[in-house]
């Protein structure tokens, strides 16, 4: 508990900082000239897909931390092994020093960031349809991934081969914390693939440019990293792509101006 509580005050301060450069790089300055009376009828006009984005991620603690631990099932693994073959296991052995520490901070501090900042922005500059897309989108693809995560379980790659964790040797004892919001078989679909699609999919109805080139920038590098680290098995990835953009397409329909 005691190395929960310090991870959440560094990756909080983390945060923190994004949020400042956030602010500073992404936000326009007339976007944070609103009244207090504007602002609350902002929040008034989108409380629903507030309400959308809190259930989803308190639903998700409950699912990882009560519901999950109670469930024994079979691990499928193997199938995805057998299918896949070492590909993944082979990037583990060409680990660079450089690379790791890169592709760790983006999965661990700058996802998350994404994942609250962009509704925040959205929030912010009253863009609704941005906000009811990513919100939609993100209660579509937990719905649909929960199913699998409860009955298929599939364990990542690092832990499957016995491997070392790339976050605990580049971050020692974040795993403690990281585990506390997931499991080690809520591995497909990857939704870390899937959210930073819709993300960047939502950014960019925006016409926010430098958000949207950022939210891209993210999309290729979670992806690459969540290989590149041996937690994600490349069936992981194909699967929460063919999610996001199907969830994509269907949203496109509906919300169709």
């Amino acid at each position: 508990m005691k190395k929960i509580i310090s991870w959440l005050i560094i990756l909080g301060s983390i945060n923190i900082i994004l949020l400042v450069l956030g602010f500073i790089f992404f936000i326009p300055r007339k976007k944070l000239k609103i009244k207090k009376s504007e602002f609350l009828e902002i929040i008034k006009n989108q409380s629903l897909y507030i309400l959308i984005i809190i259930g989803v991620a308190i639903f998700h603690l409950i699912e990882v931390n009560i519901i999950e631990p109670h469930l024994i099932g079979n691990d499928f693994t193997d199938i995805v092994r057998n299918f896949e073959g070492d590909l993944v296991y082979w990037f583990s052995q060409y680990w660079t020093d450089a690379l790791v520490y890169f592709f760790v901070i983006m999965y661990i501090a700058v996802y998350p960031f994404t994942l609250w900042f962009s509704p925040l922005y959205f929030l912010l500059t009253n863009d609704i349809k941005a906000m009811k897309t990513f919100a939609y989108g993100l209660f579509l693809i937990y719905i649909i991934a929960l199913p699998f995560y409860l009955f298929l379980p599939i364990t990542n790659v690092y832990t499957y081969y016995n491997l070392s964790s790339a976050l605990e040797h580049t971050i020692p004892s974040v795993e403690g914390f990281f585990y506390s919001t997931t499991t080690i078989n809520n591995c497909l679909p990857s939704l870390h693939t899937a959210m930073t699609i819709l993300i960047a999919y939502s950014v960019s109805l925006t016409n926010n440019k430098k958000l949207t080139y950022f939210s891209y920038f993210t999309v290729i590098t979670i992806i690459i990293s969540v290989i590149y680290l041996s937690i994600h098995w490349i069936t992981d990835v194909i699967t929460g792509v063919i999610l996001s953009l199907g969830i994509i397409i269907i949203l496109r329909k509906i919300l169709k101006e």
